[in-house]
């Protein structure tokens, strides 16, 4: 059975992830270089935590920072699965 909290946190980092990348794909910001200056990390570190598939602790607190640091209002869910 599958722990209810990480999967929340999976479905929660989808979502921080698409805002983040719609609203700098949007800004014209592609670039790893450019995509790292927005999001004030290295070019390689943030690239990958905008497109890594498979899910890793701490990256819910890594991409609500960065969508705090570009001021995206991201509506979660309710992390409570039922």
């Amino acid at each position: 059975m599958r722990d209810p909290t990480r999967q929340a946190d999976r479905l929660i980092a989808i979502r921080l992830r698409y805002r983040i990348n719609t609203y700098l794909e949007d800004m014209g910001v592609t670039t790893p270089v450019a995509i790292g200056a927005a999001v004030g990390m290295p070019a390689a570190e943030a690239a990958g935590l905008l497109t890594r598939r498979q899910w890793r602790a701490g990256d819910v607190a890594a991409l609500q920072a960065v969508a705090e640091r570009l001021g995206l209002n991201v509506a979660l869910p309710d992390t409570c699965l039922q």
